[in-house]
């Protein structure tokens, strides 16, 4: 199959490429499929459009009669085409940064005395609260930009630099708020429960009490979460305080996840899959029993290389033991202002691989099926197929390894969401 190499010529949006029926075809399509844990390659296939949904995909020569008039033809010249990729875990919403922090690390601090000393998250809440709605959008706005500019098409979004009620709601409106300024899925959680305030150091329960619970409440009637978060570490929260959050979240019908076994084992991983949970995050200290415990229920196995990265750790996820359990892997950016300050899904999968040894394969199912999976999102998105939204992304590529393999380049030649072309 012949193909044109468009890499480096700037890309301008097509109006006539945002028809409501369409078939785009000359294309090679990478993407995973129910009955494959990899993904599925068709060299010579098309995809076809209409509605915003996804009606064919497959084979170029099994386009169905009924596709083949009244349907624009978009000829893509061999181009790559994955799904619309998906950052499944973010802090995407907050004020300032942590620069500072930042440099005390390369003085020899570690995450825990940072915290303990004042920093880390509760460091962030004065920069976030400080912020309106609006400023907190307008602070976010060029987060996502960079995201989307690399085929991003459903980000995660997570208060909990608030740590009080108004402001955790604040957040989370700012979260749904994106969807206003930009084309995008947004799904957000509730994390109240990520750190504990310095009015309430040393009373955890009454912090879960006072704020967490009844911000929950308020959350749920308000329209503003879609799932509840937690941190279950040392410097955080407890499994029986988590707990008493799920409990809560259960009753709401609101599913969980879990930042859990990131730098001890408190057996978070376990508690959020007797809870069901859609994801345990982060997992570097997770044993054999949390693996197989997580593949048992379901829950995704969600690994943050940034936050690795960043924090310079040396004690790397079990990723063999994920495998051998049969968990579902999805990576993300953890993109936050002190601990993962990263943008970039392109070099997440590059350090999933070169970092925790996870396949192209895994890579990139990882920011698409996986990660919809870790969102309750499967049925609209995460893979190419009939009846799911139309979320793609078209590369300038030779193979779906490049989008693994290559650092700070973006291949990127459009993204499509909801059926709609967009271009860098």
């Amino acid at each position: 199959m012949e193909r044109r190499n468009f890499v480096g010529r700037r890309i301008l949006r097509s109006e006539n490429q945002n028809t409501k029926r369409q078939i785009l075809q000359n294309l090679r399509m990478a993407s995973p499929s129910a009955g494959s844990a990899g993904l599925t390659v068709t060299e010579h296939a098309a995809i076809v459009i209409e509605d915003g949904l996804i009606r064919f995909a497959g084979e170029q020569d099994a386009v169905p009669q009924a596709f083949r008039t009244d349907f624009e033809t978009i000829d893509l010249q061999g181009r790559w085409a994955t799904p619309g990729l998906i950052d499944c875990h973010t802090h995407l919403v907050f004020g300032g940064n942590r620069a500072k922090e930042f440099e005390m690390r390369l003085n020899g601090a570690s995450y825990q005395e940072i915290a303990r000393a004042g920093g880390g998250i509760v460091s962030s809440v004065s920069a976030t609260n400080a912020l309106s709605v609006d400023e907190l959008v307008a602070a976010a706005l060029p987060r996502l930009d960079t995201l989307l500019s690399e085929g991003v098409t459903t980000v995660e979004i997570k208060s909990g630099y608030g740590l009080n009620i108004e402001a955790e709601l604040n957040m989370l409106r700012a979260a749904r708020a994106m969807e206003n300024h930009r084309p995008v899925r947004v799904r957000t959680s509730y994390l109240a429960a990520h750190a504990t305030p310095a009015d309430y150091k040393g009373r955890n329960g009454a912090y879960i009490t006072e704020v967490v619970l009844p911000g929950l409440k308020a959350a749920h009637e308000q329209g503003l979460v879609d799932a509840v978060d937690g941190f279950c570490e040392g410097i955080a929260f407890q499994p029986a305080e988590i707990a008493r959050v799920f409990d809560l979240a259960k009753s709401l019908g609101l599913p969980v996840k879990l930042h859990a076994e990131q730098l001890s084992n408190l057996g978070g991983a376990k508690l959020a899959a007797s809870y069901g949970a859609l994801s345990a995050d982060h997992l570097e200290y997770l044993d054999e029993g949390g693996a197989q415990a997580l593949a048992k229920a379901g829950t995704v196995a969600v690994l943050l290389p940034g936050a690795f990265y960043a924090l310079n750790e040396k004690q790397k996820p079990p990723v063999e033991a994920l495998r051998n359990a049969g968990a579902h892997i999805a990576i993300a950016t953890d993109c936050n202002p002190g601990t993962s300050p990263l943008t970039s899904l392109l070099l997440t999968m590059n350090m999933s691989a070169t970092l925790f040894g996870l396949t192209v394969d895994e890579c990139i199912c990882g920011v698409t099926r996986e990660a919809a999976r870790a969102l309750g999102a499967l049925d609209q998105a995460g893979t190419l197929e009939a009846g799911k939204s139309a979320d793609i992304a078209i590369w300038d590529i030779e193979s779906p390894a490049e989008l693994v393999y290559r650092i700070g380049f973006n291949p990127l030649h459009a993204r499509i969401f909801k059926g709609k072309w967009f271009t860098r």
